[in-house]
């Protein structure tokens, strides 16, 4: 079974000053596992910007269809948003990772022993409400690849996987660059 995890946040202010601040919690803990909402197959990053805050039927908007296109072993799918043309592909998220849903649950005053450095003022708590393993991102103009800026950014996970891997004696022993820097 996976773990479960809570975290405690703090931000750096983005007021002038260094005061105030944003300190928090993300719970990614499901409270009823049969209740939790699967988002995978239902995510999309556009290559816009809307705003936009609430319930909207996009359903009745964004209508994604599968092309006879594919890239890089990818189906591509084609939408059109606001009368603009839109090329798609369908990334699963690394092994061993999942995406969040979270609600700020925002409350002022003191947060359970986590204070900023005036001891008072904005508390945070996340709230995971969905989840998902896979999105689909969009691109305007050219056909998604693996070259694009997102699917890029996913081999990062494989470098911080590496960086924060725990070292065994045994590994340290048999490093002779180790062996001749300790020397």
């Amino acid at each position: 079974m996976e773990e479960e995890k809570s975290f405690g946040v703090s931000t750096p202010d983005s007021t002038i000053g260094g005061r105030g601040g944003v300190t928090g919690t993300i719970d990614l803990r499901r409270r009823d596992p049969l209740s939790a909402v699967d988002l995978t197959d239902r995510v999309h990053l556009l290559p816009c910007s809307i705003k936009h805050d609430g319930p909207c039927p996009v359903s009745h908007y964004f209508k994604p269809k599968k092309t006879d296109v594919v890239v890089d072993g990818s189906s591509v799918e084609e939408a059109y948003f606001r009368g603009r043309k839109l090329q798609g592909i369908t990334v699963p998220l690394p092994e061993g990772y999942r995406g969040y849903v979270l609600e700020n649950k925002k409350k002022s005053g003191k947060g359970k022993g986590l204070e900023n450095s005036e001891g008072e003022g904005e508390f945070s708590r996340w709230v995971s409400r969905a989840e998902f393993r896979n999105l689909t991102y969009w691109n305007h103009d050219i056909v998604p690849s693996s070259d694009d800026p997102l699917v890029r950014s996913f081999h990062w996970f494989s470098v911080a996987d590496a960086l924060h891997k725990p070292v065994t004696a045994e590994e340290m022993s048999s490093t002779s660059t180790f062996q001749d820097w300790k020397g």
